[in-house]
């Protein structure tokens, strides 16, 4: 098991943006799926998807973005059910996409990067 710096996805994304990472705002998550069964029993026609992005910049953060309650298995057709979070993390990557820092009553320019 490697860590994720160590990762060719993360050597990749470093060779194509050498730049991304000397900005100490921008950030760089990735996104995670699970597909589970509350009841424990695949008798059950309910099955539940937990959608978490974990922020790599900061390994101790974890968000559950999206919890998706389905009587079919939505593992056909999920992207219809991440589309709103793809179009979220597109627009975090533009250039447009300004942040204010309340701490030094300034806007800067902080983009994400989904790995």
């Amino acid at each position: 098991m490697l860590h994720h710096f160590d990762g060719e996805a993360w050597k990749q994304f470093n060779r194509v943006y050498p730049q991304f990472f000397l900005k100490p705002w921008n950030i760089c998550v990735g996104l995670y799926t699970n597909e589970f069964n509350l009841f424990g029993s695949f008798v059950a026609p309910y099955f539940y998807w937990s959608v978490i992005l974990i922020i790599f910049n900061l390994l101790e953060f974890m968000f559950l973005s999206m919890f998706i309650h389905d009587s079919n298995i939505p593992g056909r057709n999920i992207n219809s059910f991440l589309q709103a979070l793809i179009n979220e993390l597109k627009q975090l990557w533009s250039s447009e996409t300004l942040m204010y820092d309340v701490s030094r009553k300034q806007t800067f320019q902080m983009m994400t990067a989904l790995i």
